[in-house]
């Protein structure tokens, strides 16, 4: 279910009481097996899992022109139907700080190409005795990596 960040505090008020709520974030630009294994092991660490997503005009920001392939409404959708995802709330600032900090997520997740002291959040979390999680990537796998493949094979 994608939701705004008042509609997504106004339904976890209820829902969460003796649940662990799981939260994580990125782009999603184009979702392939890496994505969904992560979403699958963050799932894992608790009840529900929200996932921030990155808006049009931040993914710009952060990965540069020509990015994103795929609108946010779009990236909303792909993302809310998959099945270890129970909330996508889209942030358009460059990090998701406001928005951990309006959840208040019992569990913090990153991928591992994240060390520990560099993820946003993690001393937040940490302040009210939530756990900061890396997952490995288990597949070489990126959305820069299947761009270039594309490129490659059909521009060249």
């Amino acid at each position: 279910m994608v939701l705004d960040i008042n509609q997504l505090i106004k339904k976890l008020e209820g829902e969460r009481k003796g649940m662990v709520l799981v939260f994580t974030n990125g782009c999603f630009d184009i979702i392939h097996a890496g994505h969904c294994h992560y979403l699958e092991e963050a799932r894992r660490l608790g009840d529900i899992l929200v996932v921030g997503l990155n808006s049009d005009e931040s993914v710009k920001r952060i990965k540069g022109k020509g990015r994103p392939i795929i609108p946010q409404e779009q990236r909303a959708k792909v993302l809310s139907s998959l099945q270890p995802v129970d909330y996508v709330v889209i942030f358009n600032e460059d990090t998701p700080f406001e928005l951990i900090r309006s959840i208040k997520p019992d569990v913090l997740v990153k991928g591992g190409d994240w060390s520990p002291e560099n993820i946003v959040g993690k001393d937040f979390v940490e302040s009210y005795g939530g756990k900061v999680v890396t997952i490995p990537f288990r597949y070489d796998v990126s959305t820069t990596s299947i761009v270039e493949k594309i490129i490659k094979t059909y521009c060249s």
